[in-house]
């Protein structure tokens, strides 16, 4: 178990650049861990959030589900990163509108829906913070539509394992075919092709459960 002395370094080496230090030792002092495992979901559609996330370690895929459990990735919150969405529904009272899951071992800081405001008003280095990940997510949004909206689907397969590679900082994608496919809302059979293509092309290499890309 994290001690507070703990928690309020890992918040100083990863928020220490834009929040202040009394709001560090207060986020400290509330924050309660939540360690996570590779695929663990942390939170459902439909979930009422109690706590919002800040990820000290790790990553986290957030992706929209629909009623048949099809999904559809929207973005990724690593190191110093908040859920935007997550944020969202807290501050509307709402159901959550989307599924974050772990992609690695990831170390997170919860932190209860009721301080967010109360900062708001009270940290002006706060309302600096969420507003930035505000912004940060709705850019990477934009690259998603416009992955969907304007690349063939090999040109996205091929951006998706690179923005993989650089998330998870290697080449090595310990994915299968269809979770590639899940995260790209397509078919297993059509991804397996495409990936059988770029290995032809020399840009990855595919092995059972792992596929290699040759450079980033």
């Amino acid at each position: 178990m994290l001690s507070l002395v703990d928690k309020e370094a890992m918040l100083q080496a990863q928020l220490g650049y834009v929040l202040e230090p009394a709001l560090i030792s207060e986020m400290a002092q509330l924050a309660k861990i939540r360690e996570t495992t590779t695929d663990e979901i942390i939170v459902h559609v439909g979930d009422r959030l109690q706590l919002i996330p800040i990820v000290i370690e790790g990553s986290i895929k957030v992706s929209r589900e629909n009623e048949n459990g099809e999904e559809l990735l929207l973005y990724y919150i690593e190191g110093g990163d908040t859920c935007a969405m997550s944020l969202q529904c807290c501050t509307k009272k709402i159901d959550s509108q989307i599924k974050a899951t772990a992609m690695e071992p990831s170390l997170l800081l919860m932190i209860s829906a009721e301080y967010m405001e109360i900062w708001m008003d009270q940290y002006k280095s706060w309302r600096t913070y969420i507003i930035s990940n505000y912004h940060t997510r709705m850019m990477e949004l934009m690259e998603s539509i416009d992955a969907i909206a304007f690349m063939n689907l090999d040109q996205r397969l091929l951006k998706y394992l690179r923005d993989q590679a650089k998330l998870l900082g290697s080449l090595e994608i310990l994915h299968t075919h269809q979770q590639v496919a899940d995260d790209l809302h397509s078919s297993r059979v059509v991804i397996s092709r495409l990936l059988k293509q770029l290995e032809i092309k020399g840009e990855i290499s595919l092995h059972r459960n792992k596929i290699i890309l040759k450079t980033i």
